[in-house]
C-alpha cells in the first residue's frame, strides 16, 4: 500500500481547545471537518495521548480554530509540539474564551467553531469527537493554512502523534 497517497487528501490546519476543572489545553490537528449543515456539526480525531482528548472526554465540549496563514511556527510549535500536562499553553499568547468557556487563540485566527460532544468513536490510536456547534464565527479574512502549505512553505514536520504520521521505514 502506497501511504504517500494519503498525503493527496486536502487537510487544514487547526488548533482544537478543550477545559474540564479549571485546566485548559489544546493541541494542533488536521482533522476537522463540517459533517452535516442543519444542524452544524463537526468532527476531529485526537490522539488519545494529548490531554486535550483527555479534557474533551471529562467536559463534552471543545473548540476548533483553522489558523491563517501568517501563524508562526512558534505558536504551531507551542500546540503541536510541546505537551500541556506541564505547562499552560495559553499563559503567553493572546486568547479569548467562546460560550463554553475554552480558551482559544485569537491571533492567526480565521475562525471559531465551539461544539458540545454528541458522539465519539475509538479510532485505535484516536479518538473521533463528533460534535453539534453551539457557536461560530469569521475573526479574519486573511487565507487559511492548509496542511500542504504548512509542509511546502513552513517546512513543518508532521508530529508522531498527528493522524497523518507515517514512521519513516529503515
Amino acid at each position: 500500500m502506497d501511504l504517500q497517497a494519503f498525503f493527496t487528501m486536502s487537510y487544514g490546519l487547526y488548533v482544537v481547545s478543550s477545559v474540564f476543572d479549571g485546566k485548559q489545553n489544546g493541541c494542533i490537528v488536521n482533522t476537522v471537518t463540517q459533517v452535516t449543515a442543519e444542524p452544524p456539526k463537526v468532527s476531529v480525531a485526537v490522539h488519545k495521548q494529548n490531554l486535550t482528548a483527555e479534557l474533551i472526554e471529562k467536559s463534552g465540549v471543545f473548540n476548533a480554530v483553522p489558523l491563517t496563514e501568517d501563524a508562526t511556527m512558534q505558536m504551531i510549535g507551542l500546540f503541536g509540539f510541546r505537551e500541556g500536562r506541564g505547562m499552560e499553553k495559553y499563559a503567553n499568547i493572546p486568547f479569548d474564551t467562546d460560550s463554553n468557556g475554552i480558551c482559544y487563540p485569537t491571533q492567526s485566527a480565521a475562525a471559531l467553531f465551539s461544539c458540545k460532544v454528541i458522539d465519539r468513536l475509538d479510532l485505535d490510536t484516536h479518538l473521533l469527537f463528533v460534535g453539534e456547534t453551539v457557536e461560530a464565527r469569521r475573526l479574519s479574512d486573511l487565507p487559511v493554512m492548509t496542511y500542504a502549505y504548512y509542509h511546502a512553505v513552513k517546512k513543518g514536520k508532521t508530529p508522531p502523534k498527528a493522524s497523518s504520521y507515517i514512521p519513516i521505514s529503515k
